[in-house]
C-alpha cells in the first residue's frame, strides 16, 4: 500500500494481533502486528499503535508505530531513544545469571541462552539494541562485574 492508503474498519483477526502487539518477548511479532495494523485505520489499531510508540522499550517498535500513526494523521511526536541502560538493574540480572552457573564452565552462547530464559523481556530489548554485537557486550559487562 502507498502512503495514505489504508482500510477504514476494524482488522477481523484484531484479537490476535492485540495479542501480537503486546508479546513484550519478542520485537519482530510487534513489528509484525505494527505491519498489520497500519493498513486498518480504526480506534483499535490507533490505540495499540498510540501504546507501542509511546512505551515500548525497543526503539525500532517505537519508531515504526509513530509512522504509522503519522500515516492516518495523528498529531504525534516521536519519542527520544533511550541512552544508556535499556532494563533496570541489568547488571544485577546479568550477574544473577552468571551465578546460575555454580562456576562452572560455560560458553557465551550457553550463557545467552539462560540469559534469555531467566529474562526473556530484557533479552529481547538488548537483542534488538546490541544485535550482533551481543555477545561482545555480554562479555565486558560480565568482566566488569564486580568479583566475589
Amino acid at each position: 500500500m502507498a502512503k495514505n492508503e489504508y482500510i477504514d474498519a476494524v482488522p477481523e483477526d484484531i484479537d490476535n494481533l492485540k495479542t501480537l502487539a503486546n508479546n513484550k518477548i519478542s520485537y519482530k511479532s510487534r513489528n509484525e502486528a505494527i505491519d498489520i495494523l497500519e493498513k486498518y485505520k480504526c480506534r483499535q489499531s490507533i490505540d495499540i499503535l498510540w501504546r507501542l510508540m509511546m512505551n515500548d522499550r525497543v526503539y525500532s517498535v517505537q519508531h515504526k508505530a509513530f509512522l504509522a500513526l503519522q500515516n492516518f494523521g495523528e498529531q504525534v511526536h516521536l519519542p527520544r531513544k533511550r541512552k544508556g541502560h535499556l532494563v533496570k538493574d541489568i547488571n544485577k540480572k546479568l550477574g544473577v545469571v552468571q551465578r546460575a552457573f555454580n562456576d562452572s564452565e560455560y560458553s557465551p552462547n550457553e550463557f545467552l541462552e539462560k540469559f534469555k530464559s531467566m529474562y526473556p523481556e530484557a533479552y529481547d530489548i538488548y537483542s534488538y539494541e546490541k544485535g550482533t554485537k551481543m555477545q561482545s557486550w555480554v562479555i565486558n559487562t560480565l568482566n566488569s562485574l564486580p568479583k566475589k
